[in-house]
């Protein structure tokens, strides 16, 4: 599979899926902050279901 997530996207992904599950570890927000999982795993992986979907990519071009 084709990677799609890249740059500032990816780095975006990996910040907003930790804390949301350290706020969810921590109590300060309900179990719904386990969602984090979903940005952290798309951003560690590179590849986005939704961004496949729609058609977009945020990787630079490779040559």
């Amino acid at each position: 599979m084709n990677k799609n997530v890249g740059g500032i996207d990816k780095v975006i992904r990996i910040l907003l899926g930790v804390v949301l599950i350290a706020l969810t570890l921590t109590n300060v927000i309900g179990w719904w902050g386990w969602i984090g999982v979903v940005p952290l795993l798309t951003g560690l992986f590179s590849r986005c279901g939704l961004y496949s979907l729609l058609g977009i990519n945020t990787c630079p071009l490779k040559k």
